[in-house]
C-alpha cells in the first residue's frame, strides 16, 4: 500500500510541516433552517475556521425505526433526546436541495466547504463540490461506502472513534486500495460533552497511526468539552482538526451542547496558532530572539589583575564571567590560552581574544 504524506484541501496543504486545518462541524446545528446554515459559514470564517462541514443523511437510510424502537431505552447521548432517534434524525438533516446555496455561501465567506456523505446518492451529488470527503466514525465498518468514497478521487477523512485497531487496518487498507489520499483521524464518539472524556480520548493512538503508517497524515475529530485535546494532538502530530460548531450552545438540538462557539473557536485556533509556532522546526540551534542573551548569558575567559605585555599567562591568572562578547574566548578554550603570552597589557576584568595572545 502507498498513502501521500500530504493532501491537498482547497487552497490548503495537510501535512506534518504545515499548521493544522481547522473543520467547523456545522451538521445539525443549522436545526434545519437554512438562513441559520448560511450565518454559521460565516461565523465559522470569522472565528478562524478553514472549513465548514455538513452532514447529509436521510432518516430511511441511516437508521432504522424498527431498530432503534426495539431498544427498551435511547442510549448513549441520545437518552438525553426528547424525539425519537428518527424524529430527530429526519428534523435535523441538512436538505439536499441547499447544496448549491451553502456552496455559494462558502465561496463568499472564502472557506472551504465540505459534508460528511452517508448514502450513495448524497455522495455522487455532493463530491462535484467538496475538496474532500469525510467517513463518520460510525461508518468505519460499511465498507461498500468506504470503497465508493475513496474511488471519487479526492482526500478520505477517515474517523475512527469506537473502533478496534483491526477495524482501522481493514478499513484503512481498503482506501489505500482506491486512493493514496488519505487522513486518519483519531476520534471518541461520546458526545456527552463530560469532563471525563478526557480520559478517554488517547491522544497517544496519534503516534501509533505513525508509527503504523509513517507519513500519513494524521487527525482529530473531537467532542472532548474546550481545546486541551485539540492542543495535545497538535503536539502529537494531527494536522486536520474538527469540532462541531454553533453560535449558541443553549439552544435545543442533538449538537449545541458540546459544539464551540465562536469565542471558544476563536480561542482554540489562537492557541494552536501559537501552539505551532512554538512547536519550531525540530533542528536546535540559537535563534533568533536569542542572540543578545549569548552575550549576557555566557562566560568570557578574563583577566583576574592587570598584566604587562609579553606576560606568560597562568591559570590563576584567569577567570570566567559573564559576558561573553563577540570575539572573546569561552571558557572551553581556557586550557589553550594557559601559557600562551599576551600581545599588549591587559587590565583586570579584560575579556581575552584570540589576537590578544601569541
Amino acid at each position: 500500500m502507498r498513502w501521500n504524506t500530504e493532501v491537498q484541501i482547497g487552497d490548503h496543504r495537510v501535512s506534518i510541516t504545515d499548521p493544522a486545518y481547522f473543520i467547523a462541524d456545522i451538521a445539525a446545528n443549522h436545526d434545519g433552517d437554512l438562513e441559520r446554515a448560511k450565518a454559521l459559514i460565516w461565523k465559522a470564517k470569522e472565528a478562524g475556521a478553514d472549513c465548514a462541514k455538513f452532514q447529509h443523511f436521510l432518516a430511511s437510510k441511516i437508521v432504522s425505526r424498527q431498530g432503534f424502537e426495539s431498544l427498551t431505552t435511547q442510549v448513549a447521548h441520545q437518552s438525553g433526546w426528547k424525539r425519537s432517534v428518527v424524529e430527530v434524525y429526519d428534523a435535523y438533516h441538512t436538505r439536499r436541495d441547499w447544496t448549491e446555496t451553502l456552496v455559494e455561501t462558502c465561496r463568499a465567506a472564502g472557506i472551504d466547504y465540505m459534508t460528511t456523505p452517508y448514502d450513495r446518492e448524497a455522495l455522487e451529488a455532493q463530491a462535484p463540490h467538496i475538496p474532500a470527503i469525510k467517513i463518520g466514525s460510525g461508518d468505519i465498518t460499511f465498507h461498500s461506502l468506504l470503497r465508493e468514497t475513496s474511488r471519487i478521487g479526492k482526500p478520505v477523512l477517515l474517523a475512527t472513534g469506537a473502533a478496534t485497531m483491526e477495524d482501522i487496518e481493514r478499513a484503512v487498507q481498503l482506501v489505500l486500495e482506491e486512493t493514496s489520499q488519505l487522513v486518519l483521524m483519531q476520534c471518541n464518539t461520546n458526545y456527552s460533552g463530560s469532563e471525563d472524556n478526557f480520559r478517554h480520548v488517547n491522544l497517544r493512538v496519534l503516534q501509533t497511526f505513525a508509527l503504523r503508517w509513517p507519513g500519513l497524515p494524521l487527525g482529530l475529530s473531537d467532542h472532548t468539552p474546550g481545546h486541551e485535546a485539540v492542543l495535545g494532538a497538535v503536539t502529537l502530530g494531527a494536522r486536520v482538526i474538527e469540532k462541531h460548531f454553533t453560535d449558541d450552545n443553549d439552544r435545543e438540538g442533538p449538537d449545541h451542547a458540546f459544539a464551540l462557539n465562536p469565542e471558544t473557536w476563536r480561542a482554540m485556533v489562537s492557541a494552536t496558532r501559537r501552539l505551532e509556532a512554538a512547536l519550531g522546526t525540530g533542528i536546535k540551534v540559537i535563534e533568533g530572539n536569542e542572540l543578545e542573551t549569548v552575550v549576557v548569558q555566557r562566560r568570557a575567559v578574563r583577566l583576574v589583575a592587570d598584566r604587562p605585555a609579553g606576560h606568560r599567562i597562568r591559570a590563576a591568572d584567569l577567570e570566567c564571567l559573564r559576558p561573553c562578547p563577540a570575539g572573546a574566548i569561552d571558557p572551553r578554550e581556557i586550557d589553550k590560552v594557559v601559557g600562551r603570552e599576551l600581545q599588549d597589557a591587559g587590565k583586570a576584568g579584560d575579556a581575552l581574544t584570540w589576537p590578544d595572545l601569541r
